[in-house]
């Protein structure tokens, strides 16, 4: 099932906004339309999106300055820019300030929907601990929060519940049958991409394993009990990373590979 995703489409080109949104829509995900800076911020004061696509050149506030905005209201939202310019000072700053990115106009659909669909992942959370009342308490937090998230408690089962539609992985490092730099390895050896997000209530004597899974490229590793906050910032952290190397991904693909 994929996750709904809720995007707001900003443009003073009301054809160009409508014709997106059209387009994201029979795509499965639900889109909004503004119209102005203004519009925009009053949605995302009322029924905040998942995700802004905004145009940088509008009458009265520019598309930086509303990411400026958004950014002071909800610092997490994720602000893609647009444009049928060459980028700028403005735009420079925008993007060194967190905008995730820069897209041009004409904008290639096939990027847009491949960025929406990893956008859409990355709210799919795979909780792996034997611990099954942990695991159900993290479950319930992350679900509060707008994630979709699996439970795994049987560590030889994980790749039966890790799929590709996995956006990270939370994995506990100490079970009875192995430890977790054995799973990671088993992780990495069908998805070498995919965030793996460690953690333990055993510092020390899983120090060695640890070490091993960071070498196996997990992102890091946090420490039980769960600091939740911390948790949360490091999940947008990885999240914001990915989509920031889709972003150029489908950038130099547009340009013809240029660096």
């Amino acid at each position: 099932m994929k996750p709904e995703l809720n995007m707001l489409i900003v443009d003073d080109d009301r054809r160009m906004a409508r014709t997106l949104a059209d387009i994201v829509e029979l795509s499965g995900y639900r889109a909004r339309q503004a119209f102005s800076a203004e519009q925009a911020l009053e949605a995302v004061r009322v029924d905040p999106p998942d995700f802004v696509l905004t145009d940088v050149r509008m009458p009265g506030m520019s598309g930086v300055e509303l990411f400026r905005e958004i950014h002071n209201l909800n610092p997490q939202l994720p602000v893609v820019l647009m444009t049928a310019y060459a980028p700028d000072d403005e735009i420079g700053v925008g993007l060194r300030e967190g905008a995730l990115g820069l897209l041009t106009k004409p904008l290639e659909i096939t990027h847009l929907l491949d960025f929406l669909a990893l956008l859409a992942k990355e709210r799919v959370i795979a909780v792996v601990d034997d611990d099954v009342n942990f695991s159900r308490t993290l479950a319930d937090i992350l679900t509060r929060r707008g994630f979709q998230v699996s439970q795994v408690s049987d560590p030889q089962k994980v790749l039966e519940a890790v799929t590709p539609q996995a956006g990270t992985v939370l994995l506990d490092m100490k079970f009875s049958s192995m430890d977790g730099s054995q799973v990671v390895e088993r992780i990495r050896a069908r998805h070498p991409q995919l965030p793996i997000l460690l953690i333990t209530g055993y510092r020390r004597e899983m120090a060695a394993a640890i070490e091993k899974a960071l070498e196996l490229s997990a992102f890091t590793c946090l420490y039980k009990p769960l600091d939740i906050p911390r948790l949360l910032e490091t999940l947008d952290e990885v999240w914001k990373l990915r989509l920031k190397k889709a972003l150029r991904g489908g950038q130099r693909a547009e340009n013809g590979g240029a660096k």
